[in-house]
């Protein structure tokens, strides 16, 4: 268990845009210097380095590039939005356990200027072992897959679009507040959101995340060497991964529990190794690449009871001032989406006292990945 052994000293995040002329690995260069420079800490001094396993830069790319000392642990993880929180957790523990002193974790993105990222991939999805049997019938999108478990949850649990909207309003009022955001220029209305063009019925344009290249990173360090750095810590209190043995991921659509997903088989690690339960978060960062996935994770980890996720969206509570204010920052909807790991710089903001919908002192902070594919989580606490 962590337990505050480590910490997040250091945070950087490029530009948030389309077209970038960079490359992922210029990018990915420009975030981690920006997160040393924060840490105080010179690339010299890193030996460790996690990133995903879809990441194009490789480790002894950016090594040389920013000239780090010898690698002693590096690692990758897997399945594009639930990869994020896992990052910091493997250079965590390898810190914690004296593999590595200094750690960077990252993600680089660059993928504007390939096909719509809704219909990227198509190709291979087809012909996965997972997805052969449905791809046939028009099921080949990441919206596809939410799309299918909103519409059986809105049956199940009597759901609505009308809480839909209730989180692509919040995150994009929230956006509208960051002045990093790609939506921070543009408010929403109800109605706007009710009138947008289907995705994937049940989901609308709003419900769908964004479309971004950039990149962000952290730096981690024991806890005893946060204290001298130049950032303000943010210490790692607990980290969970999770596949579910019976979720919609391993069994498909006739699951025997189609909602027991990703986030249950995690929070039973987060929960267990953390001195914290879901009603003492003060603010959560929750993977968002499409709007259910909110409803989802919030059932999953444990902020409410089963069916009860719709209706936790209601009278601004998710909100800036609201009872948990999510995804500060706008999130993946109207911030920008880097594969999630906005969140995490999110949550290390809210520790600091820096997010630009902060929320009054912050003295636990929930990150989580996708719930739709194996996943992670992270508790910060100052």
């Amino acid at each position: 268990m962590l337990r505050d052994r480590t910490a997040i000293v250091g945070i950087g995040q490029t530009r948030f845009g389309k077209g970038f002329a960079e490359s992922e690995e210029e990018l990915a260069c420009q975030a981690i210097k920006m997160a040393l420079d924060d840490a105080g800490i010179d690339p010299s001094e890193v030996d460790a380095i996690s990133s995903y396993s879809l990441q194009t830069s490789e480790e002894e790319e950016i090594a040389r590039d920013l000239g780090f000392n010898d690698l002693t642990f590096f690692s990758r993880t897997p399945a594009g939005g639930g990869g994020g929180c896992a990052t910091v957790g493997h250079v965590a523990m390898a810190v914690a356990l004296g593999q590595a002193k200094v750690a960077v974790a990252y993600r680089s993105r660059k993928r504007s200027g390939k096909a719509s990222r809704m219909w990227a991939g198509t190709a291979d999805r087809v012909t996965s072992p997972r997805q052969m049997w449905t791809s046939p019938f028009g099921h080949v999108r990441p919206s596809d897959d939410v799309a299918f478990l909103a519409r059986r949850y809105m049956h199940d649990y009597g759901a609505t679009r009308e809480h839909f909207a209730n989180i692509a309003l919040a995150f994009r009022k929230h956006a509208n507040r960051n002045p990093h955001a790609v939506m921070r220029d543009r408010p929403m209305t109800r109605e706007e959101y009710m009138n947008a063009r289907w995705i994937s019925e049940p989901l609308c344009l709003f419900d769908c995340c964004l479309e971004t290249d950039g990149a962000l990173a952290v730096v981690v360090v024991s806890a005893e060497r946060a204290k001298d750095c130049k950032g303000k810590p943010a210490y790692i209190h607990s980290f969970g991964q999770g596949i579910s043995k019976g979720s919609s991921m391993m069994f498909g659509y006739r699951a025997p529990d189609p909602y027991y997903t990703q986030a249950h088989a995690c929070a039973k690690v987060l929960w267990e190794g953390s001195d914290f339960k879901p009603g003492d978060v003060d603010v959560a960062q929750i993977y968002d690449a499409f709007s259910p996935e909110i409803i989802f994770s919030l059932e999953g980890f444990g902020f409410c009871k089963r069916g009860e996720g719709a209706a936790f969206t209601e009278g601004g509570r998710i909100e800036h001032g609201g009872a948990l204010p999510l995804n500060t920052g706008g999130g993946g909807l109207s911030e920008a989406y880097v594969h999630g790991y906005n969140h995490i710089l999110e949550g290390v903001k809210q520790i600091r006292g820096i997010s630009t919908a902060q929320v009054p002192d912050v003295k636990c902070a929930f990150v989580s990945s996708s719930d739709g594919v194996p996943t992670g989580a992270l508790l910060l606490r100052p």
